[in-house]
């Protein structure tokens, strides 16, 4: 990933230097605002780095920053009953609209990737479960 200074951020002082990371922790949380998201599906090594007690905010997040723009890639797990399209698109403006706002880059793609769906009725039963090896 490439660190972004572009001359417009170079000022008497120095330079602004917005790393990827940053516009990946925006996105992510952007992206974990909008209503329908059950989380981020950040793949085997963000799930790893969960393990190790690391809170990963850049999970399921790519950036590819320029110098004036950035394209977004976001992999996403999507509750049960909402409308896919609905949802994805919202993320495409909260995520656009997040980054703009507070780094100034033009962001021309905002891709959703949909890695799965979380029913509720699952978490009740993990809870359960859980509940029945405490007692034994």
């Amino acid at each position: 990933m490439n660190t972004i200074a572009p001359d417009y951020e170079k000022t008497e002082l120095g330079s602004i230097q917005i790393a990827p990371e940053v516009i990946e922790i925006i996105a992510g949380l952007a992206t974990v605002e909008v209503d329908g998201v059950a989380g981020m599906s950040g793949g085997f090594a963000g799930d790893i780095a969960e393990l190790l007690g690391r809170k990963n905010l850049g999970k399921g997040v790519k950036v590819e920053a320029g110098q004036r723009e950035a394209a977004v890639d976001v992999s996403i797990l999507i509750k049960y009953g909402y409308r896919i399209p609905e949802v994805a698109s919202a993320i495409q403006q909260n995520v656009k609209h997040a980054i703009q706002s507070m780094t100034g880059l033009d962001v021309v793609e905002v891709n959703v990737h949909i890695h799965g769906v979380h029913f509720p009725a699952q978490e009740k039963q993990d809870e359960e479960a859980s509940i029945q090896q405490r007692v034994k």
